[in-house]
């Protein structure tokens, strides 16, 4: 008799445990194919349904908030329109995602994010040991993402502003049936000069070359006597910080801002079309005027923040939260300051660019919290004026507060912001 209660106690139990093994079974974590809703709240979902999430949804993460300057301190002044960015991508339509990844910048792993960690209606079909992933829209045989790890290096390995630009419309255009006019949103990683040199160097030092890069522009690719070699052999492993340093043709040198500038400003590779200041001039503007003109970019030293806006942009969600790695192989090369310094140098104008990228940057995050706590208080009064309001019909009380008028909230960023 004293074991009766006892298995009357197990049975639900062991029910509770087969339910939770069936739900582990059918519905792995990660798995896009389960969707609940909660509290009104979708929990799975594809892109978001509104351009902001709503309220309840809303970031609290106190990551966001760190390393985010003052105003008195921004190097720069951005308009409203420069720190707005909602991008109205549709992935059921003809927009298509255009990633430039541009050598060491944590490109390859915001790559990946793009491609398996994206929750979508239809997921990218990423089959085990193969490095492209299929990223077709709803319904359709045809990708909404051009990048390494779903249409490949089809414009050539790491191609840049100037070659993608040219290419990506010509490429995509073969792969549809009809032709219509398409919207190409270009994105990008950034980042620290000297950390993304330092990179570049442990990188070539092991063996890469990137030699079967194309550098097309203006429709031909650069000469021998315009882009030497900064090796004899096969590779330059084993090369010293010294000599990397040393090679004055050596892309490593403003990498960023290359890459990001439209080099038939410039006459490309060609380096006796016009004076290295007026070349470093206009490579900086272009660079400039084209990371401004982006559809998003993000910063590898801010991990959490790039995922923040790329969310916010193109109202698309990740599955998993980005980690910040700081352990990598330019942390652990300890430098002296002159030699610092000399990198610094050689990289002036990614020094420059970067400045001014991170600045633009921290404003938009800024900027987009401003905007959400904006929205919070809103949606806090018309709660609170639903609670006082008398429900339709009834006569509000004697000494009963009037609601305050409705209306959209009067506050805005730029009002805020002291001028400098």
């Amino acid at each position: 008799m004293k074991d009766k209660p006892n298995k009357l106690v197990l049975i639900p139990v062991l029910v509770i445990l087969f339910v939770m093994i069936g739900y582990q079974y059918i519905c792995p974590a990660g798995s896009q194919s389960c969707h609940f809703r909660t509290a009104d709240r979708l929990v799975g979902t594809g892109a978001l349904s509104t351009q902001y999430p709503t309220t309840e949804d809303l970031y609290r993460d106190p990551e966001l908030e760190e390393d985010v300057p003052t105003k008195s301190v921004w190097k720069f002044n951005f308009t409203e329109r420069d720190l707005t960015r909602h991008v109205d991508f549709n992935i059921k339509g003809d927009d298509v995602i255009v990633f430039l990844h541009i050598q060491k910048t944590g490109g390859t792993t915001f790559g990946r994010h793009l491609v398996r960690n994206i929750r979508l209606e239809q997921p990218c079909d990423c089959k085990l040991g193969q490095k492209k992933c299929s990223c077709h829209r709803p319904g359709k045989d045809e990708s909404w993402l051009f990048s390494r790890f779903s249409t490949g290096w089809s414009c050539g390995l790491h191609a840049d502003w100037t070659e993608l630009t040219s290419c990506v419309p010509v490429i995509m255009g073969k792969k549809q049936a009809q032709k219509r006019k398409r919207n190409f949103y270009y994105i990008t990683m950034l980042r620290d000069p000297v950390s993304r040199y330092l990179s570049e160097w442990k990188h070539v030092q092991r063996g890469a070359t990137w030699k079967t890069s194309l550098h097309m522009c203006d429709g031909r690719a650069p000469t021998p006597d315009e882009l030497p070699a900064c090796y004899p052999g096969d590779d330059w492993s084993g090369v010293t910080l010294r000599d990397f340093m040393a090679c004055p043709h050596n892309l490593a040198n403003n990498r960023q801002t290359r890459m990001l500038a439209d080099l038939s400003l410039v006459g490309c590779y060609n380096l006796s079309s016009m004076r290295e200041s007026e070349r470093d001039a206009a490579l900086l503007a272009s660079a400039t005027r084209n990371l401004r003109g982006m559809a998003f970019y993000g910063l590898t030293e801010f991990q959490r923040k790039t995922q923040y806006l790329f969310e916010r942009s193109f109202r698309l969600r990740f599955l998993a939260a980005f980690t910040q790695i700081n352990s990598t192989r330019a942390a652990s090369v300890e430098l002296r300051e002159d030699v610092r310094r000399r990198i610094e140098r050689l990289n002036a104008l990614d020094v420059q660019l970067y400045d001014f990228a991170r600045d633009l940057f921290l404003q938009r995050v800024q900027f987009a919290r401003h905007h959400e706590r904006l929205l919070l208080r809103q949606e806090r009064r018309r709660r609170s004026r639903q609670r006082k309001d008398p429900p339709p019909g009834r006569r509000r009380r004697k000494g009963e507060p009037t609601p305050p008028p409705q209306g959209a909230v009067t506050e805005d960023y730029t009002s805020q912001v002291a001028h400098w």
